[in-house]
């Protein structure tokens, strides 16, 4: 994909989407920092029932280490590996308030310095709750970058890299939302729903995917219809008919 086609993709991203937002519930830097610990192998829907109920208990890190880990970890249990983040959660705050008066940091090495929190949250958080320019490679967005041509690369560290050298400046700030939900609701894993693509004439995936009423044929009718017979059952019944 080249400059112009790549200026074309966000283009149209934006114009379907002008104001992109995180899928994650949150008011606060801080609480946008731990959903995004907790949204690791988990969904964003998944991680919102469960801060739904603890952000109005607990929702700074004074809080949440009052609260303890233990009971941190039943307001947390319905996501994914629930005992580490835990685990985890409760030494970020500790170290919030030894290091940094609370607030959570604005600068890279701070925050990936923190228990749980690796270069992709980093990147969240510095996007979305500071308004940096950086793009956060998930699951969804290393599919997209690969699978259309737009920044193809073997590992999410350097399709990161490239996609923060290569996307136009004016879309910098929020490819990163345009690309994870373009990743979710049209361009899926296991078949991207190229027919309501706004930008399948530019991406290099082949073959496109059909309509979804194309995409499985009619199933042959297995056995027999409810009260129907074979042809040699009836025969044979007619002839012992008959034969009596």
């Amino acid at each position: 994909m080249n400059t112009e086609q790549r200026r074309e993709l966000y283009r149209r991203l934006a114009l379907a989407n002008p104001n992109p937002r995180s899928e994650l519930e949150y008011s606060t830097p801080f609480e946008l920092l731990v959903s995004v610990v907790l949204s690791a192998q988990a969904t964003d829907v998944g991680v919102n029932k469960a801060t739904a109920k603890l952000y109005p208990i607990a929702n700074t890190p004074q809080k949440i280490l009052a609260l303890g880990e233990e009971k941190l970890r039943d307001y947390i249990k319905t996501i994914g590996l629930y005992k580490t983040k835990a685990k985890n959660v409760i030494a970020l705050c500790r170290l919030l308030l030894e290091h940094h008066q609370g607030e959570v940091p604005r600068d890279r090495t701070s925050l990936e310095a923190l228990p749980g929190v690796g270069s992709k949250t980093a990147s969240v958080v510095l996007n979305v709750a500071f308004g940096e320019p950086t793009i956060a490679v998930d699951t969804h967005i290393f599919r997209i970058a690969n699978r259309t041509g737009l920044a193809p690369a073997k590992t999410a560290d350097k399709v990161s890299a490239r996609l923060e050298k290569l996307t136009p400046v004016e879309y910098r700030l929020n490819a990163h939302h345009w690309l994870i939900l373009h990743g979710r609701y049209v361009c899926k894993a296991r078949v991207p729903e190229c027919w309501r693509c706004v930008i399948a004439d530019l991406c290099a995936y082949r073959p496109k995917t059909p309509v979804a009423s194309a995409q499985k044929p009619a199933q042959k009718l297995r056995g027999k219809p409810p009260g129907s017979a074979s042809k040699s059952k009836i025969s044979k019944s007619k002839a012992a008919k008959r034969s009596a």
